[in-house]
């Protein structure tokens, strides 16, 4: 039951640590998970509190109300300390000098968060197997592609760009992802099942396409730091 929980985050960040040119040192990558970790407890009661106050602890009957749900009970609070987590990560961190770190920190914390929370998801459902392969497939890898987003904008606020576009998309990208994942699973509870067959061919569109960016964000993040080494590199004589 454990491992069904924590491998498929521990594969991605493999993954991810695994294309990283120069690699960044353990104890700075377990600091990010750890703050990952640390940041998703208190942020259920958080969205407790939200989830309260907009639906008195009832459960949200209409599709209105499920992707308010989504929004402002999950994704806004999710990845508003999700952002906190990263920054906390990177603030006295010297190994934070090229492009792609900004993915491999927020990475790291992104799936330190889905680690804590598959584990109370698959812990606390009878259909644990079910509910740990569905979460595998789709809610975990949801996780790594919002924070390939999110570190694909803090870096290149960090390195490139100090607009503030760029700094409100550091958090409203990855929220407008995340956000959009949750309405579409949350939906399925309040549409009719033949509808929901189409809504479940969309979030796996969805999926797909989420890990199409982030592969595309990381690729374009590794090109910039080679572009850089190269123009480091003194001239040939």
């Amino acid at each position: 039951m454990f491992h069904i929980a924590v491998l498929p985050a521990v594969l991605l960040g493999l993954y991810v640590w695994y294309i990283d040119p120069k690699k960044e040192p353990f104890k700075q990558l377990a600091k990010a998970v750890l703050w990952g970790m640390a940041v998703c407890l208190p942020v259920a009661f958080i969205e407790y509190g939200i989830s309260w106050l907009l639906f008195r602890g009832g459960e949200p009957s209409s599709v209105l109300g499920t992707t308010a749900n989504a929004f402002l009970v999950a994704a806004i609070p999710e990845e508003l300390v999700k952002l906190l987590a990263l920054w906390l990560a990177l603030r006295k961190n010297p190994y934070f000098d090229e492009h792609y770190d900004g993915v491999v920190y927020a990475v790291c914390v992104g799936l330190g968060f889905a680690v804590v929370e598959n584990i109370m998801y698959v812990f606390g459902s009878d259909a644990w197997l079910g509910v740990g392969i569905a979460r595998a497939l789709l809610s975990v890898p949801g996780h790594y592609a919002f924070a390939v987003m999110m570190g694909f904008y803090y870096s290149l606020y960090h390195f490139v760009d100090r607009s503030k576009l760029t700094a409100v998309c550091i958090v409203l990208v990855p929220v407008i992802a995340h956000g959009i994942y949750d309405a579409i699973v949350m939906s399925f509870h309040v549409i009719h099942p033949a509808i929901a067959v189409l809504g479940f061919a969309i979030l796996i569109y969805f999926c797909i396409k989420m890990q199409h960016v982030a592969i595309t964000k990381i690729r374009a993040l590794i090109e910039k730091d080679k572009k850089a080494e190269r123009n480091e590199e003194p001239p040939v004589m």
